[in-house]
């Protein structure tokens, strides 16, 4: 697979794996079913791996490392940090808040260390952005860690330009993580220039829009009852309705080109910026391979301006989060 930057310090496969559905939000699936999927997408030349304490919570670090340790020269393993977890409750229930104070930053990285069992976690993302923490502050304590060793690289999650800015003045940012994808595109109006211009990396997680531009979810009532994505707007069957016809024209596309939906809307992203990669979810094989194809797919400009027509970028119906979760991206 071809290879892409993140910054000035990170080399990796131009499509990477989100983990956090083998653990986390999406119903999960047994250990030994995602240890296979994640040796898979190292021999597919997937080189970055994406998770996070909260998946979980901390299960999916662990599984990421456990699943890993014997190619971990190979690989980038990218985590992220900034919310207060509650020992009580299941899942998304111990999510309490957020915190990026310098002391929990250190005893953050401390812990994924250990959970992960790696020497050095190569890419460290705060999660979200804590407005009660000054970003020079947060950054600054993740700074110490990559000057003694123990964390490669940093980066941000749904973090505003102006804060991304800020960041990048106290030590280099090597990746923002946000989500982006055809029907997620705020970032194109600020963020993605700032990438560009101060040379950092974009990492659209939910490229997919959680599954909902593969075209195989068209009914609320076919996801698991646990299945988190039953809580947002966009899986509410009133927008998912009204999403359905822009979903038939893609598929007209995807079909015409030979590929399935869920690849050609990966390779939409990825014709974004030779700085972007994408980190699309699978728990099966199957789509995970689907998924790496799409790194060599080249489309036209033909190709570009049907996709356009199809799908302008405020088609969607239904917000990505509900209010609350809304409220914890940055828009500064």
């Amino acid at each position: 697979m071809k290879t892409r930057k993140l910054g000035s310090e990170l080399s990796v496969s131009a499509i990477g794996l989100g983990c956090m559905g083998m653990s986390f939000a999406y119903g999960g699936q047994a250990e030994a079913d995602a240890v296979r999927t994640l040796n898979r997408a190292v021999d597919l030349g997937i080189t970055l791996f994406d998770t996070a304490e909260v998946y979980g919570p901390y299960t999916n670090e662990e599984l990421v490392g456990k699943a890993l340790r014997g190619v971990r020269n190979k690989v980038v393993i990218a985590t992220k940090f900034g919310f207060r977890i509650s020992p009580e409750g299941r899942d998304a229930e111990r999510i309490i808040g957020i915190d990026s104070r310098p002391e929990h930053v250190r005893a953050v990285a401390e812990a994924s260390l250990r959970r992960l069992g790696v020497e050095v976690i190569d890419l460290f993302y705060q999660h979200r952005v804590d407005p009660t923490v000054p970003i020079e502050e947060t950054v600054g304590a993740m700074a110490e860690l990559v000057r003694e060793g123990k964390v490669k690289a940093l980066g941000l999650s749904e973090a505003g330009a102006a804060t991304i800015r800020r960041a990048h003045a106290v030590h280099p940012i090597a990746a923002i993580q946000s989500e982006y994808s055809l029907w997620s595109r705020d970032v194109e109006q600020e963020v993605l220039p700032v990438c560009r211009e101060l040379g950092i990396g974009f990492v659209p997680y939910s490229p997919l829009g959680r599954g909902l531009l593969t075209g195989t979810i068209s009914d609320h009532s076919t996801l698991a009852a646990d299945d988190w994505r039953k809580t947002l707007p966009r899986f509410q069957e009133a927008n998912m309705a009204a999403n359905q016809r822009l979903l038939a024209e893609f598929a007209c596309i995807a079909t015409g080109k030979g590929v399935t939906s869920a690849q050609l809307a990966l390779a939409w992203v990825l014709h974004q910026g030779d700085f972007i990669v994408p980190i699309p979810g699978a728990r099966r094989r199957n789509h995970l391979e689907d998924n790496a194809a799409a790194a060599a797919i080249t489309l036209t400009e033909a190709d570009l301006a049907a996709i356009a027509a199809a799908m302008p970028p405020t088609s969607v119906s239904g917000e990505r989060y509900t209010p609350d979760a809304m409220a914890l991206i940055d828009a500064s």
